[in-house]
């Protein structure tokens, strides 16, 4: 079946938090937050449909096909045989990294990340009374690299517990490869420090490049880590809220239940249930043509840069759907660049400073939408810089 994902589905009106975030009548082009403008595959929709039809929705008991929809999808795609009394099930990956994190650490230990990161990893540290301790990133030839000098000092320093581990990177865009995560790994066993690997953009990788699970790679790697995964990213269920903890550890996974249940993050509901078994049994074929869509919106998007702006960088994008651009040639900040598109042109980026003081001077944008839209957010962009450039502002 061929898969339509140039069809444009309105989104305004239905309290999507991407598209309704602004007043009625103001002409914005949102492409910020992380869920997609594609519908999700018929096969999650198809069961949604025969759940609602039911009826009733009442507190639900997880089935063993749910885990054995999770676990047989890891081991056929990734080689990765993940067993289900590891598995803990909760509302999302945030509430799953904020539970982990209460669960194996104090207040004041230090949690590492590899900024610019995602912004939530920042609010989980903090809310949980921890230390953000940051192991930036070298950026070289419009993409990251690890920097396992200072990643080697960092994890040393007294007191730090944690590595908080995004991969495929958001919004880096990169996707590590098992030679680095190898290296993530020993550096992190050699000094006592813990992975949480944020694995939840795991499907949304681009030819040439593998998504190699942390815990897979071998034993010592699965007992010195917890995995947070979802469906969310992959099939654009994240209003579903369904996310699953693994952990190999019975003494750890009993922490981390304890915390899941102090967060009162501990029950989920029936359609994320659903949608779950579905995307993972029937939304194989779906998920392949999404790639093949993202990857030639990604190429789309590179061509016009190199096209009309080729001063501003488009930084290497091997996993996720989000494009990290660098505007520093601009002379601006990313929050006034920011503030300015969306005051001026309607087009809603995200400030690269959202992910770190190293993102200072990036944006970032959401390329999951039908070509159309992306063309236009394109056009505006187009038209802010020759404003920008003639004004000399």
């Amino acid at each position: 079946m061929k898969y339509d994902f140039d069809k444009i589905i309105p989104r305004r009106g239905t309290n999507s938090y991407k598209w309704d975030s602004f007043p009625v009548g103001k002409d914005v082009l949102p492409l910020w937050v992380a869920d997609m403008d594609f519908r999700t595959a018929p096969a999650i929709t198809d069961a949604l449909a025969k759940r609602v039809a039911h009826g009733i929705f009442g507190y639900v008991h997880v089935p063993d096909e749910y885990y054995t929809a999770v676990t047989r999808w890891f081991e056929r795609r990734h080689n990765w045989s993940i067993r289900k009394e590891w598995m803990i099930y909760t509302s999302g990956v945030v509430p799953a990294i904020s539970a982990v994190i209460k669960a194996l650490t104090e207040p004041g230990d230090g949690v590492v990340v590899q900024t610019p990161v995602y912004n939530c990893f920042f609010s989980s540290i903090r809310n949980n009374g921890c230390r953000i301790v940051a192991n930036p990133l070298r950026y070289v030839g419009n993409t990251y690299y690890i920097d396992f000098e200072d990643l080697e000092r960092k994890t040393a320093e007294p007191g730090v517990k944690l590595l908080l581990l995004c991969n495929p990177h958001n919004p880096a865009g990169r996707v590590w490869s098992r030679e680095e995560l190898h290296r993530i790994g020993e550096i992190c066993f050699r000094n006592g420090v813990t992975v949480i690997a944020d694995e939840i953009h795991c499907e949304l990788v681009f030819p040439g490049h593998t998504y190699t699970p942390f815990a897979s790679i071998g034993e010592e790697f699965l007992q010195n880590s917890v995995t947070c995964l979802s469906p969310s990213k992959s099939f654009n269920i994240a209003g579903l809220q369904i996310a699953n903890i693994i952990s190999c550890d019975e003494r750890i996974r009993r922490r981390i239940d304890r915390a899941v249940n102090i967060n009162e993050v501990c029950d989920v509901n029936p359609f994320g249930i659903e949608a779950t078994i579905a995307a993972y049994n029937e939304g194989e074929e779906w998920l392949i043509q999404l790639l093949d869509y993202l990857k030639a919106n990604y190429d789309y998007l590179c061509g016009f840069f190199h096209t009309h702006f080729p001063q501003i960088p488009v930084t290497r994008l091997e996993g996720t759907y989000l494009v990290w651009t660098d505007c520093r040639a601009l002379g601006l900040s990313s929050e006034v660049l920011q503030a300015r598109l969306l005051e001026e042109t309607g087009l809603w980026l995200n400030s690269g400073t959202m992910y770190g003081p190293e993102g200072e001077g990036f944006l970032r944008w959401n390329i999951a939408c039908p070509r159309a839209v992306l063309e236009e957010a394109l056009a505006r962009f187009q038209n802010f810089i020759q404003c920008l450039i003639a004004g000399g502002t």
